[in-house]
Formats: C-alpha cells, sequence, structure tokens
C-alpha cells in the first residue's frame, strides 16, 4: 500500500479550506497551517461587547460552488449550513435623491424602478438584467469553471458559434460607459457601478463583464445563519471529518524548496513540515514580496500602488438605530462618484463624501431588532497600509461616516466601544497586500487574465484565494481552491500514469507535463 501524498496549505481561507477537503477526501495527507487562532481568513468575526459581528464579507451568492464542493466530498452543504434565500437584496440611499429598494425576482425590481425613476429607466433595468445573464453564461463554463484562460484560451473555448456573444459582452469597454447604455439617471449607474467594489475596483475603470454580478444576485443571495464565518468553520469541520490535520495559531516563515521542487514548509518556531505539495492560500503580492522565501517567489507578481485593489475602513458596532429604516443590506451613496474614487485611486486619500455600506445583522424582511443591534459599516479606502492613511485621518474618516447617516436620517447610540479597522490592520492581518482585500484590481479589458492561475512554475506549488483566478469574494475564492485541488490531482495522476508507462516501455520516455 503506497503511502498518500504529503499536502500542506497555507491559511485557512475559504480557497485553503476548499482546497484541503477536496484533498483529504481524495485520500491525501493535508495539513493546513493557520497563523489566526480560527478558520475563515476575511471570514471572520470580532468581539464587540457581548455580541460577535461578521468583520468581513456579508453577502453570500453563486451557492452552487459550495454546494458541488460538498457533494463531491459525499455531503450536503444544506446539512453543514443553514441557508435562506433573501427576497430583499439591498437598500439604496441618496441624500438628495431618494430611496431605492432592489429584489430578487427582476419583475418587483424593474416596478421599483419605475415608481423611482420612471418606465425608461425600467425598461433600461430589464435589459442590463438580460445582458448580465449573457455576461455570466458566457463566462461560467470556459472562464469561473475552468483553469485561467489566457484572451486567445478564451475566445478558443466558447468556439466560432460563440465569439459573436463573447463581443456583445463589452470585452473591452468599462463598467461605467456599458451602464450608459441602458440608464440615464445618475443614481442607476452609480448603484450598479457599485459593483465594480465588490472586486475592489473602480467602476470607471473596471471592464463591463462586471455587470454578470447582478445576475449572480438574481440567481440568489443567500443568509447564512452565523454569517459567512460560521460557513468557514462548516468548511473547516468537513475537512477535518475527511482526515485533513488543522493546525491554528502557527504560522509559516517560508516554503522549503529542495532540488527545483516543493520540499515543505519552514515554520515560525523552527519545525520543518515536509511535504510533496503546497497550497498556498495566502496573498498572492505576499509570494511575490518574498515573504514565503525567495525560492517560492514568482516574477512579476509585486503590484504598484495603482495596481493594486480598494483596502476598506470598517467599523464593528453595537448600537441602538433610529431614523431610517436600515435594511440587512443598506448602501447610503457619496453625491459625487467620481470625485470619491479619485480622492481614494489618485490622491491615494479617504473620501471627504464616502459611498457607506451598512449590514445590519440581526435585520430580516421583518420588524428592526429592539435595543442594540450588530452593525458592520464600510467605506472604501486606498491600500497603502500600514504608513497610509494615518490615524488622524482614519479618525475624521469615521466622523464623516457618522455625520452622513446622520444627514440620511439613521442616529446610532453605541452600547458599547466600536472597533474600527483600517488599511493598516488589514496590512497585518494580510501580510504582503498593504491593506488591499482583493488582489489586483480589475483595470481594463486584460487585467482579468493578469491573475495568477492555480498552477505555478515551481513543481508543487499550487495557488488558492481571492487574489488568483477566477477573483475575489467567496465563491470565486472557494472555486479557486476547487481549481488547485484539481490541478494537484490532475498532475498526481498525469505522474502515476507516465511512471507506469515508463516501467512498461523503456526508461527516458517523453513526459506528457
Amino acid at each position: 500500500m503506497s503511502t498518500p501524498m504529503r499536502v500542506a496549505v497555507i491559511g485557512a481561507g475559504i480557497g485553503g479550506l476548499v482546497a484541503a477537503l477536496r484533498l483529504a477526501h481524495a485520500g491525501l495527507d493535508v495539513t493546513v497551517l493557520e497563523r489566526a487562532p480560527a478558520p475563515g481568513g476575511k471570514m471572520r468575526a470580532l468581539p464587540v461587547g457581548p455580541a460577535a459581528i461578521e468583520a468581513g464579507p456579508t453577502v453570500f451568492t453563486m451557492r452552487w460552488v459550495l454546494d458541488e464542493v460538498f457533494a463531491e466530498c459525499g455531503a450536503s452543504l444544506d446539512a453543514h449550513v443553514a441557508l435562506t434565500p433573501a427576497r430583499l437584496l439591498a437598500r439604496h440611499a441618496w441624500e438628495a435623491g431618494g430611496t431605492l429598494d432592489l429584489f430578487a425576482d427582476v419583475a418587483e425590481s424593474a416596478e421599483a424602478i419605475h415608481a423611482f425613476a420612471g418606465a425608461r429607466e425600467a425598461e433600461g433595468y430589464r435589459r442590463f438584467c438580460a445582458r448580465a445573464a449573457e455576461v455570466y453564461e458566457t463566462l461560467e463554463g470556459p472562464f469561473i469553471r475552468a483553469d485561467r484562460p489566457t484572451a486567445l484560451d478564451l475566445a478558443l473555448r466558447v468556439g466560432p458559434f460563440g465569439l459573436p456573444r463573447l463581443w456583445r459582452i463589452q470585452p473591452f469597454a468599462t463598467l461605467w460607459s456599458a451602464l450608459g447604455e441602458d440608464f440615464r439617471d445618475p443614481r442607476l449607474r452609480q448603484l450598479f457601478g457599485r459593483y465594480a467594489t465588490y472586486c475592489g475596483s473602480s467602476p470607471f475603470e473596471a471592464p463591463a463583464t462586471l455587470m454578470l454580478v447582478a445576475h449572480v444576485e438574481q440567481a440568489g443571495v443567500w443568509s447564512v445563519a452565523g454569517g459567512l464565518s460560521a460557513l468557514a468553520r462548516a468548511v473547516a469541520d468537513l475537512a477535518a471529518a475527511r482526515g485533513a490535520r488543522l493546525r491554528y495559531g502557527t504560522e509559516v516563515r517560508g516554503i522549503a524548496v529542495e532540488r527545483g521542487r516543493v520540499a515543505g514548509l519552514d515554520l515560525a518556531d523552527g519545525e520543518r513540515l515536509p511535504a510533496e505539495a503546497v497550497i498556498c492560500n495566502a496573498d498572492a503580492a505576499a509570494l511575490g514580496a518574498g515573504l514565503l522565501g525567495q525560492a517560492a517567489a514568482p516574477p512579476g507578481e509585486r503590484l504598484a500602488a495603482s495596481e493594486r485593489s480598494l483596502s476598506a475602513v470598517t467599523v464593528c458596532a453595537r448600537a441602538t438605530a433610529a431614523g431610517f429604516p436600515l435594511a440587512h443590506h443598506t448602501v447610503f451613496f457619496s453625491r459625487d462618484y467620481r470625485a470619491e474614487f479619485d480622492a481614494i485611486l489618485r490622491g491615494r486619500s479617504l473620501p471627504e463624501d464616502p459611498t457607506i455600506y451598512v449590514c445590519a445583522q440581526d435585520r430580516d424582511e421583518a420588524a428592526a431588532p429592539a435595543g442594540p443591534e450588530r452593525l458592520l459599516l464600510l467605506v472604501n479606502a486606498p491600500a497603502d497600509g500600514p504608513e497610509r492613511p494615518s490615524p488622524q485621518e482614519i479618525e475624521r474618516c469615521v466622523t464623516n461616516l457618522r455625520g452622513k447617516l446622520a444627514r440620511n436620517g439613521l442616529s446610532l447610540t453605541d452600547a458599547d466601544p466600536p472597533v474600527t479597522t483600517g488599511p493598516a490592520e488589514f496590512a497585518r492581518l494580510f501580510p504582503g497586500t498593504r491593506g488591499a482585500l482583493y488582489g489586483r484590481a480589475s483595470r481594463g479589458s486584460t487585467a482579468t487574465f493578469q491573475r495568477p492561475a492555480a498552477r505555478t512554475a515551481l513543481p508543487g506549488l499550487y495557488l488558492a484565494g481571492g487574489s488568483v483566478h477566477p477573483g475575489p469574494g467567496v465563491p470565486m475564492a472557494a472555486q479557486s481552491g476547487r481549481l488547485a485541488a484539481q490541478a494537484l490531482l490532475r498532475d498526481l495522476a498525469d505522474r502515476a500514469s507516465t511512471s507506469r508507462w515508463r516501467g512498461a516501455a523503456m526508461p527516458g520516455g517523453m513526459s506528457t507535463r
């Protein structure tokens, strides 16, 4: 009986957890190393008074990714996590321009837009939804589910009959310009332009293909009992049940390389953990900066400031909210979207009038809770940590944030001291990122093809996480872990097949690699 391959996974973010689960289920000897005390990475909760507040992602979409991962491992997602579909996707507000709710049902949203901005904008919304569906359907198979393609690969994968559809999704247009074809109302362009921030980018620079987010949300936004940190724990628990070892509070110092291939991991306490393969769920920028050893550092992965995605300033609060009727997800928009992104990306500063996302974590579509509730407040920020923004700038940002909420009619009375996290803290939590939360920014039509693939040039090293293909966000990062596991298993099968062929034929035969 052969000894199973030893695989070490750096980081217990959702990408690393999914990879560990798939590989442990396949019978490999898997160890996950995580320096934090719990799984999840950015899917984390912070204590504020007696409450635990989700401080990372708060929206769960594309549940088919986790459904398929659990099914591939002989389990059911619904048996491990309680999920509830949302009817109301989000509430949107403008200081001088009203309030608009969007729903999972296209017809219900179109009716709301008709009342908000008129018949022409409602018809534009229907066209936009059709275009978003076409973008998603064009890209799901040949891009999201597949190893990272080049632009030529993508064209070949859709085939000659798919090329007209690939051209119709406007791969060379920006999201902002594409939205102008369907919406005249600047508030609606602002609302749907915000989808670019889901991958840490500006709608004025991000490709029009990001309109697929609209279709993804209409296909289902799910509320997770216990928050997305509970989803991470469920994946970690299933991986452990399939035989993976998860070591928390364990820091990796570097990737050991011997004879031109991965040999294991060197830990901060001096331990060498032998492994024939490593899946790195750290940000690709950490590898590029040599933080895990120069021998494992790929060329060209250092990102300039202009290439880094957005960071954020977040406030986790337990407070009593009064006035404005918050939904579970509420967005308060800035008066001038272009000026906001110019301040962040060109001025490298926090905007005076930010767009604010509020997640009221104890609210559903019933009545608001009585007394203090758990709130996550978030504004976008430049990724220049740990030096900038300064503590004084962060303090002014939080003051501006609360002032803007008050102007929109929302007052907050804190029950406990809130916890503020800025780019400096994110830079420390996720080394090598400078605080960027989404890896490389999606700037221009080629950015999609610049994210690293799962397989690297160093034999035995594979990548997973939101900074690699197919991109950021919980489902995409989970899919990256799936792709990393698939790549490793294919390579293992190829080596086994080649070894058997060589033994049956002659030594020195041509490798299939």
